[in-house]
């Protein structure tokens, strides 16, 4: 055998163990593509039903948000009738039941006045003087009750 026969089936040998590496890879990558193709396929079909249960909820809180809504506006317009009721009885019985109770005081009020019973005094009416300060004399004879 030569150097080139013996070099010939080197590179014959390198070539059939590099082809071997390349089929075994090749072989693991298109069992990776199937098991890839596989998942995609699973979560697919696992997908659209799911999309189609989310397309529906949607619509129903749509629908939910409607009704509410209409609650909203009907709740809103009981408001405002309440309020224009609240503002008819106010004004309609308000004025007169205001003057009966200040007759009603004003009656009782005569009636004490009349026994002469707990007449409230008035106390006397202070002058305040910004910037100025009253002598202690004056302040004792202020405090004792007696008018200036």
């Amino acid at each position: 055998m030569s150097g080139g026969e013996v070099a010939g089936i080197l590179v014959a040998v390198f070539w059939a163990i590099l082809v071997s590496f390349l089929a075994v890879a090749l072989a693991r990558l298109a069992q990776t593509l199937k098991a890839t193709t596989k998942l995609v396929a699973d979560v697919t079909d696992q997908a659209v039903p799911l999309l189609a249960d989310a397309s529906r909820t949607v619509r129903s809180a749509q629908t939910q948000i409607d009704r509410v809504d209409a609650i909203a506006s009907d709740v809103q317009e009981v408001t405002s009738n309440a309020s224009a009721l609240s503002t008819t009885v106010a004004s309609t019985f308000g004025g007169p039941l205001v003057k009966v109770a200040a007759f009603g005081y004003g009656v009782r009020r005569a009636l004490v006045g009349r026994k002469g019973e707990d007449v409230p005094v008035k106390s006397p009416r202070r002058t305040v003087i910004v910037g100025r300060t009253v002598p202690a004399a004056r302040r004792k004879r202020k405090s004792s009750g007696s008018k200036d």
